[in-house]
C-alpha cells in the first residue's frame, strides 16, 4: 500500500478510528464504561441526536444550515403533550375534541413538519440566508412553546406515551429502534432515490443543478420539511422519556446536531457527506459526553472540550478538502 492510498484510507475511516480510540481510552480510564447498562444508556442518549442529525445532514448537503431544530423539538413535544392531555376545547361552540395517542403523535410530527416547511419557504421564496431564517425560527418556535405551555411543564402523559421513550422491544430500547428505522430510510433516500441525487447535486453546484432543470426551491423546501419532521419526532421521544413537555427542552441540541454532522465528515459547503458518517459523528459526541460524565469532569469543562472537538473536526474537514 503506497503513501497516497494510506492517506486516503485514513481520511475515509477517520471517524471510525477516532471512535475506536475514544472507546479504548475510556475503557481504560473507567471500569463502568463498557458495561451493558452504560452501553444501552449511551445508545438511548444519542438516539434523539441521531434523528435530528439525519435531518441536519440533508440540510447541510444542500449547502444550508438549520439552527431551529432544538426549538422545533420543544414545540412539537409540547403540542403532542398538550393534545394528549388536554385535547382541544372550543368554548364558544361548546365543543371539546379529545385525541388518542396516535392523533397526538401525528399532531406533534406535523407541527415540526410545518415549521420546517416554513423555514424552506422563507429561504427559497424570499432569498433569506438559511442562517438568518432558521435563527429567526429558533426564537419564534421557542416563543410559541412558552405560549402553548404557559411557561410550565405538561406532565402525567400516561404509560403508553412513556413506552415510546423508555420502553424496550426485543431487548432493545424503543428510541434505538426508532432512530435505526429513520437512519435506514435516510440511507435509502440519499443512495437510491432521485431526490437523494438531487440533494447532492444542489450542494455540489447549485448553479449547474439549476441549469440542469432541477427544481431547487421545491427540493430545498422538502429537505427543510423533513428536518422539521425529524426534530418533531425527536421532541416526542424527549417528552416521552421525561413524561413531561418542558418549555426549555432542546436547548443546545442544534449544536450537538451540527457537531455530529461535521464530525461525521459532511462538508459545511454542501454536496459531500453520508448518513452513516453522521451516525458515527453522533456516536462520538454521545460517547464523549458519557465518558466525561463518568470521569467526573465539570459540566463547564465539558462544553469547552466539546467546542474544541467541533473546531478540530471543521479544521480537519477543510484540510481534507484541500488535499482532494
Amino acid at each position: 500500500m503506497n503513501t497516497v492510498t494510506l492517506k486516503q484510507n485514513l481520511i475515509k475511516f477517520q471517524s471510525i478510528i477516532a471512535l475506536a480510540a475514544m472507546c479504548i481510552a475510556l475503557s481504560l480510564l473507567s471500569d463502568r464504561f463498557l458495561t451493558p447498562e452504560n452501553t444501552w444508556n449511551v445508545m438511548r442518549q444519542i438516539s434523539v441526536n441521531v434523528i435530528i442529525s439525519v435531518g441536519m445532514t440533508l440540510v447541510i448537503l444542500t449547502g444550508g444550515i438549520d439552527l431551529s431544530v432544538g426549538s422545533i423539538l420543544a414545540l412539537a413535544g409540547a403540542v403532542t403533550a398538550g393534545m394528549l392531555k388536554f385535547g382541544a376545547e372550543f368554548t364558544d361552540a361548546n365543543l371539546y375534541i379529545g385525541f388518542t395517542l396516535l392523533g397526538a403523535l401525528i399532531g406533534g410530527t406535523l407541527t415540526g413538519t410545518l415549521l420546517g416547511w416554513f423555514n424552506g419557504f422563507t429561504i427559497t421564496r424570499f432569498k433569506v440566508p438559511p442562517f438568518v431564517a432558521t435563527l429567526a425560527m429558533l426564537t419564534i418556535a421557542r416563543g410559541l412553546t412558552m405560549l402553548w405551555t404557559g411557561g410550565f411543564p405538561i406532565t402525567g402523559l400516561g404509560d403508553n406515551m412513556a413506552f415510546i421513550g423508555t420502553g424496550w422491544l426485543l431487548g432493545i430500547p424503543m428510541p434505538v429502534w426508532i432512530s435505526a428505522i429513520i437512519v435506514l430510510a435516510a440511507v435509502v433516500l440519499t443512495n437510491q432515490t432521485m431526490l437523494g441525487r438531487h440533494i447532492y447535486a444542489i450542494g455540489g453546484n447549485e448553479t449547474a443543478a439549476r441549469l440542469s432543470g432541477l427544481k431547487i426551491k421545491r427540493i430545498k423546501t422538502i429537505v427543510y420539511s423533513i428536518a422539521g419532521a425529524l426534530a418533531g419526532i425527536g421532541g416526542i421521544i424527549v417528552t416521552s422519556r421525561l413524561d413531561s413537555a418542558q418549555p426549555n427542552a432542546g436547548f443546545g441540541f442544534e449544536l450537538d446536531s451540527i457537531a455530529a454532522v461535521v464530525i461525521g465528515g459532511t462538508s459545511l459547503s454542501g454536496g459531500k457527506g453520508t448518513i452513516m458518517g453522521t451516525v458515527q459523528g453522533a456516536l462520538i459526541i454521545g460517547i464523549l459526553n458519557n465518558g466525561l460524565v463518568l470521569l467526573n469532569v465539570s459540566p463547564f469543562w465539558q462544553q469547552v472540550i466539546k467546542g474544541f472537538v467541533i473546531l478540530l473536526a471543521v479544521v480537519i474537514e477543510k484540510f481534507n478538502s484541500k488535499e482532494e
